[in-house]
Formats: structure tokens, sequence, C-alpha cells
């Protein structure tokens, strides 16, 4: 029966909830409208209300699950690409030993020798990273968006591949392997408390093992709740042709 099942929580507008009894309720709703931020949202006493406290635990949950679950086969294979894997054998190993998953050993990499275009101006791969679910919610509707973008501005986009238990600087290694000018990371977000499938891009100009941190671009937030996937392509595209012309990333 409908009344027997259970409401999807971590669908919940924050948004949505109102404290009908502020003071000035026109400046509240003014504020909400501004951030997803958890405000207007009430208490009872000292404590908040029943709705709010149970969203914040689902949300609190769905940003576990997003940290230990794997990128089904499935969206992979939906995706058209070929997968490698680092170092790290399993996502418990990728979040103990965060350097391991910065390392692709040598079958990873003759695979990415063997299956990508040398010397595009572009590489992009995607990375599961700290979300996994960010995957399959960004990459159908970035990717493509990113990729037409990029060759309508006449600027060579390499072969895209997955990277199960991935970190940034795999970028370090992918650059010289691929031979790319910019090395472009698709990967998933530490979660959050308002989405679980925020992703980001690290961009490098010259992507090679002793660069520092600071040698990247980034674009954070990318899910339908930050810069919606879309609209992040295109404004990474723009990133993307600033790079290559002055030659230089992380400005």
């Amino acid at each position: 029966m409908a009344s027997e099942i259970m409401t999807d929580l971590t669908e919940r507008s924050i948004g949505s909830m109102i404290y009908t009894e502020a003071c000035k309720p026109e400046e509240l709703i003014k504020m909400k409208q501004a951030t997803p931020a958890r405000i207007g949202i009430g208490r009872s006493g000292v404590r908040y209300k029943t709705e709010p406290m149970l969203c914040f635990q689902a949300s609190q949950a769905a940003a576990a699950d997003a940290v230990f679950s794997e990128v089904p086969d499935t969206v992979v294979q939906s995706l058209g690409v070929f997968e490698v894997q680092t170092k790290c054998r399993s996502k418990y190993e990728m979040i103990t030993r965060p350097d391991w998953g910065r390392i692709l050993e040598e079958d990873a990499r003759k695979k990415i020798r063997d299956n990508c275009i040398f010397g595009p101006d572009v590489q992009i791969y995607f990375g599961d990273g700290l979300s996994a679910p960010s995957i399959g919610a960004n990459i159908p509707d970035l990717f493509p968006t990113l990729k037409l973008g990029l060759e309508d501005r006449k600027i060579s986009v390499g072969t895209p591949f997955f990277v199960r238990y991935c970190r940034v600087n795999t970028a370090r290694t992918v650059g010289p392997l691929t031979g790319a000018k910019v090395t472009c990371v698709l990967i998933g977000e530490r979660p959050g408390l308002l989405t679980s499938e925020s992703m980001s891009a690290y961009i490098a100009y010259n992507a090679r093992p002793e660069m520092s941190e600071s040698g990247y671009t980034v674009v954070s937030n990318i899910s339908r709740h930050g810069i919606a996937p879309v609209e992040a392509a295109a404004y990474i595209v723009d990133l993307i042709e600033e790079i290559l012309k002055n030659k230089k990333s992380g400005i």
C-alpha cells in the first residue's frame, strides 16, 4: 500500500522547510533562497524537529555510502570506456592508503598506452575518488558536452577511460603516459550533507610526477545541487582554452 512506502529523505529539499514562527519570515526566506545550508528548520525546545533530524541522518548515511560504495561495472560499460585500477585492491585500501590511490602499476600503464591515442591537446579521464555515485550522476552529461565544446574550438581530446580507486595525483602519471598538453581528471568529491554525488575537475598543464599541488586548476561542486554538469562543461572548456593559451595552470 502507498501508505507503507517510506519516503527517500535524501531527496527531501531542505529549502522547503520553513520555520513559520520566525520573527521575520520574509528575511528567512531570502536567506534560504541564497543558500542550501540547514537554516530556518525549526526546533522543539533545544532539539531539532523530527523531519530535519531524520533528513540530517539520511544525508549523513548517504555520504558514508558514497565513500565506501563501488562504481558498478554497468555504469562503466554504459559510458563506453575502458577501466584501469590503481595499486589499491579495495575501497577500504584506497581510504586507508591514499598514497596507493595515486599509483598506476605497469599493467594499468600498459593498458593506457595500448588504448589511448598519444599526444592530444587534452586527456580527460574519470575517477571514482570519494564519491562513487558521482560518476553515473554527472559524466553522461558532463563529458559529451565537454568533448564537443573542446573540439568545436579545434582542441583535440584523447581517449577517455575510468580509473577505479582513484586519487587526483594519478594525473601525474597519466599526463606523461598519454603525452597530453593538458590532463583533466573528473573525480568524485568528498561528499557533504547536501549531496553525495558531487564531482570536481582537476586540470593540469604538462602534468608530471614532480609537479606541485598548486599546479592544478580546480572546478568543484559539479552536481545537480551545485554547478550543473552541462554548465560546468562550458566553464571547463573556457578554462582549458585559457590554460593552453598561457601554457600554465594553477593560477
